[in-house]
């Protein structure tokens, strides 16, 4: 394995379960700093903290290096236009997502500027962007979305291809994690996600059983509090919900971190 730019035998957090599992074989469980360095591509600013926070903040306090990298500032995220027009929420979204990073400990963070909603319109230049990503931060761990985007979003969507097309035109080198959700999560809160309408599709998720997935993260304690506190800093995006959810609601909705690995992808030594 090349040089891996962690501290030997940094100390983890024992309220942060990780498992961490080839994709062909159910090995006994690794550390956070065997993800090396990390790559973090998301489509808009709050992907990556809804999705990553625990693991990006504890490969932090392991001393690995984070990127993460959003490709639009998501100005067109708000029910609330006359309110938040896109210059001033785009703007807006850029500070919220400095402020989550600053709480995990993130301190390489780009925004791209993509146009929020049509990422799909946008192939070319987006494809150049991950390829640009990969090349300069030479990455031990890609994560991204999965095929589906989680909810099925055709921004994340994009992302997803461009990334994967991007690592695969390198050769897979890097692991190339996506982003799901486990069985026992759609079967806890499905039904609220479907009276929230935040599928963007006619699809549903099932969700990965446990024993499949490549990078199963379950935050308590402090790494959980410091997730939602990344998240309260987007209050644009997060506020309402917040508000509406009894508090233990939330926290077990963003808790779990589960990724599969990418077909194709690299063993940890390369």
């Amino acid at each position: 394995m090349r040089e891996s730019r962690v501290r030997a035998g940094a100390p983890t957090m024992a309220t942060m379960h990780t498992t961490i599992r080839s994709r062909t074989s159910h090995t006994a469980p690794l550390h956070p700093h065997e993800l090396g360095t990390i790559l973090s591509i998301w489509a808009h600013p709050d992907d990556e903290t809804y999705l990553a926070a625990g693991v990006m903040a504890a490969a932090r306090d392991n001393g690995q290096r984070v990127v993460c990298a959003a490709a639009s500032a998501g100005e067109l995220g708000t029910s609330d236009p006359e309110t938040w027009p896109p210059q001033r929420l785009g703007q807006v979204r850029r500070w919220e997502a400095a402020s989550a990073m600053a709480v995990l400990g993130v301190t390489e963070h780009s925004v791209h500027g993509l146009p929020d909603g049509s990422l799909s319109d946008h192939a070319e230049d987006g494809l150049a962007w991950a390829a640009r990503l990969i090349d300069d931060v030479d990455p031990d761990t890609i994560l991204t979305f999965g095929v589906d985007g989680m909810t099925y979003h055709p921004d994340h969507i994009a992302v997803h291809h461009w990334v994967t097309r991007a690592w695969q035109q390198r050769g897979c080198l890097a692991r190339l994690l996506y982003a799901t959700t486990t069985v026992a999560h759609v079967e806890e809160f499905l039904e609220m996600y479907e009276e929230w309408n935040m599928f963007m599709s006619d699809e549903r998720p099932t969700g990965v059983r446990a024993d499949d997935l490549a990078l199963h993260v379950q935050l308590t304690g402090l790494p959980l509090d410091r997730k939602l506190t990344a998240l309260r800093a987007m209050a644009t995006q997060t506020s309402g919900l917040i508000a509406m959810l009894d508090p233990a609601v939330y926290a077990a909705q963003v808790a779990e971190e589960s990724f599969i690995a990418a077909a194709g992808a690299s063993t940890p030594d390369r």
